[in-house]
């Protein structure tokens, strides 16, 4: 999904390049994908996240972000207005199997392994298990769920690391 991203951007920035070198009122083009950009880096330099870039990146792609929406939109305006009107309904049918496409590799990319679960991850969980009415520390919970088949349940408690060092060693519990 990196690599269309990174193609999406590529492919836009020379457009903007080519078109600002052209005429002085086309840096609107250039300054658009600058702000869009922007977006990004901004939201990956003030969050402690090393996902911030990529959860910016999803945002934007998912139309989540509506600064970054409008932003986009008179970008893509500008782009569409020097593609001929026969051309633009493939131009924007490609961008779209574009989305789909890094949309499907992006479910389809394994979860980041990383040595231990991020303090957010286990929040969530935290919360996930709270909601089907189970305790976070209860190995008890835990042993059930197990004995049950509860494949969810049983992630859940691992990703939430509340359990006892006998039941998950990479999590003991401090001591009191």
């Amino acid at each position: 999904m990196r690599a269309i991203r990174l193609f999406t951007v590529l492919a836009l920035l020379p457009l903007a390049a080519n078109a600002a070198s052209e005429d002085a009122e086309d840096w609107k083009l250039i300054g658009g994908v600058l702000a869009v950009v922007q977006q990004i880096v901004h939201a990956a330099a003030q969050s402690p996240d090393p996902q911030a870039a990529q959860k910016g990146v999803d945002a934007i792609l998912g139309g989540e972000n509506a600064q970054a929406n409008r932003i986009a939109s008179g970008v893509m305006e500008e782009i569409m207005q020097d593609i001929p009107p026969s051309q633009r309904d493939a131009f924007v049918a490609i961008g779209r199997d574009m989305l789909v496409l890094a949309r499907r590799e992006q479910a389809r990319a394994p979860a980041p392994v990383t040595g231990e679960l991020s303090l957010e991850s286990a929040l969530r969980a935290r919360r996930e298990l709270h909601a089907m009415g189970l305790t976070y520390w209860d190995e008890k919970q835990f042993v059930e769920a197990a004995k049950r088949g509860d494949r969810i349940a049983v992630d859940l408690y691992i990703a939430a690391q509340g359990l006892a060092a006998a039941a998950s060693p990479k999590n003991p519990l401090p001591e009191r």
